[in-house]
C-alpha cells in the first residue's frame, strides 16, 4: 500500500471522535505540547499503556498525522477504507519488512508527521515492553525532528486484563526529543539511551507519584490471568478472585486486596507484602527465568482453537483446531481448518507477540495471522512469558 495522505474531513471526524473517547474515559491533561503548530517532517514516537493510546494523541494537533498500527488491529475492523483515508500504516508487529520501511520513510520525505509506537504492544502488568534493538538506527535513518508522547496513567483507565474501563485522569506530555541535525550526530547509544528513559515506565511507580483514583479502580478481575503463579508458595495457576478486590492462592491461603489507585495489600500473614502489580508479574517472570536457564522446563503441548481473520467480515472466526508446541524457545503451531486442510506454523523467534491474558495469543507468518485460542485460557501469559525469556536468552548469547 503506496503513501497517501490523510483525508482532511475523515481526519477532522477520526479527532472528534478520539476527543469524545479522550475526553470520556482518559480525561487528558497536557503537561506539554510542542508539536501543536509545527511544521515540516517530524517523528512521534509514543509509549503504549492502553489499547486506545491514539485517542489521546490524534488531538495533539490539527495537522494530520500517520500512524502506525497493528495490521491485525487493522484487518479485523469494518473500517478499512476509513483507515485509509486517515492515512494509517498497517503493520506486522516485531517484524519489519522492507515494503514497511518504505512507507514510513515516505511520510517524512513527503514533508509529513509519522507516529510509531516503539514497544509494539500495550502492557500488561504495568511495565513496557521493551524496545526492540532496530528502533534506535531506524530513527537515525528517517533523518527527522524527534517528538516524545509519553502517557501516564492511560493502564489505570484501560487495563489489558480487564473487561470494562475505569476512568479517570491521564497525563500527556509531548517535547522534543532530538532535532534532525542532533539525531544525525548521535551514536546508536546516546539514541538507545534517551529514547529509552523517554519511553519505558513502570506505572505503578509512576502512580506512586500521581496517586490518581480511577472509577473502581479497587476492581481487579482478569488481573489473575497475568498474576497467575503465587507470590508467596509459587504455585502456578493458583491465583483466583474472590472478590471484585481481592485475589487469592487457592494453594496456601495467601490473600491481597486492591486499593481504588490499583495498588495491592496482603490481607493475611502468610505472603509478603507485595504493593505493585509490576514487581509481583516480575517475580514470576523471574522465576520461570530461572527454570528455562537450568533445563527445567520440557517441551509441552497446548490443545487450541485456532481463529483466523474472515476478510469479508473484517473479523476474527473460528477456522479450525489443533495444538500450539513450546520446544527450544519458539512455538509451532500445527492443526487443521475446518474443511481438513493442514495448518503448520513455526513461529521465528521475536521479542514478543500479540495476546490477551486468560484467551488467546496470534502467531504470525508473513501475512497470515492465527489467533490461537487457548483450551487453557490460564496458560497464555505464562507461553508469553516464555517467549520473551527464550528470545532474551538468545540475545545475550549472540
Amino acid at each position: 500500500m503506496a503513501y497517501r495522505k490523510p483525508n482532511s474531513f475523515c481526519y477532522a471526524v477520526a479527532q472528534v471522535a478520539c476527543f469524545v473517547f479522550a475526553a470520556a474515559v482518559f480525561r487528558r491533561k497536557f503537561l506539554r505540547n510542542e508539536i501543536r503548530g509545527k511544521k515540516g517532517p517530524f517523528v512521534v514516537i509514543a509509549n503504549h499503556q492502553a489499547a486506545y493510546d491514539f485517542a489521546n494523541l490524534m488531538g495533539a494537533t490539527a495537522r494530520p498525522m500517520s500512524f502506525v498500527i497493528s495490521n491485525s488491529f487493522y484487518r479485523s475492523l469494518p473500517l478499512k477504507g476509513f483507515l485509509k483515508s486517515i492515512g494509517v500504516i498497517p503493520k506486522q508487529q516485531f517484524q519489519t519488512t522492507a515494503t514497511d520501511l518504505k512507507r514510513m520513510k515516505e511520510v517524512i520525505d513527503r514533508g509529513e508527521a509519522l507516529v510509531i509506537y516503539p514497544a509494539g504492544l500495550m502492557c500488561e502488568d504495568g511495565l513496557s515492553t521493551p524496545i526492540p534493538e532496530a528502533t534506535y538506527k531506524f530513527l537515525k535513518w528517517l533523518k527527522a525532528d524527534v517528538y516524545v508522547a509519553r502517557t501516564d496513567g492511560t493502564y489505570f483507565a484501560m487495563p489489558k486484563w480487564s473487561k470494562k474501563t475505569h476512568p479517570g485522569k491521564t497525563t500527556l506530555d509531548i517535547y522534543r526529543l532530538f532535532t534532525k541535525e542532533e539525531l544525525e550526530k548521535a551514536s546508536v547509544e546516546e539514541v538507545r539511551e534517551q529514547v529509552d528513559d523517554a519511553l519505558l515506565f513502570d506505572a505503578y511507580r509512576k502512580q506512586e507519584e500521581l496517586l490518581v483514583p480511577y472509577y473502581q479502580g479497587a476492581h481487579i478481575a482478569g488481573l489473575e490471568d497475568v498474576l497467575y503463579a503465587c507470590p508467596c508458595c509459587g504455585r502456578e495457576f493458583t491465583i483466583s478472585l474472590k472478590e471484585p478486590s481481592t485475589l487469592c492462592c487457592t494453594a496456601c491461603g495467601f490473600e491481597t486486596e486492591s486499593d481504588k489507585f490499583g495498588f495491592l495489600h496482603t490481607k493475611n500473614p502468610s505472603g509478603t507484602e507485595l504493593r505493585y502489580v509490576s514487581d509481583w508479574s516480575r517475580k514470576i517472570y523471574n522465576r520461570l527465568k530461572e527454570k528455562v536457564s537450568a533445563g527445567e522446563i520440557s517441551p509441552f503441548s497446548l490443545e487450541t482453537e485456532i481463529w483466523m481473520i474472515d476478510e469479508r467480515k473484517h473479523k476474527f472466526v473460528p477456522m479450525g483446531e489443533g495444538e500450539i508446541s513450546f520446544n527450544g524457545g519458539r512455538f509451532v503451531l500445527t492443526g487443521k481448518t475446518n474443511e481438513g486442510d493442514e495448518i503448520s506454523v513455526c513461529q521465528p523467534a521475536v521479542p514478543a507477540l500479540p495476546f490477551s491474558p486468560g484467551k488467546y495469543l496470534e502467531l504470525q507468518e508473513g501475512e497470515m495471522i492465527y489467533r490461537c485460542r487457548l483450551k487453557e485460557g490460564k496458560q497464555v501469559m505464562k507461553l508469553i512469558h516464555l517467549l520473551k525469556i527464550s528470545f532474551e536468552l538468545q540475545q545475550k548469547s549472540e
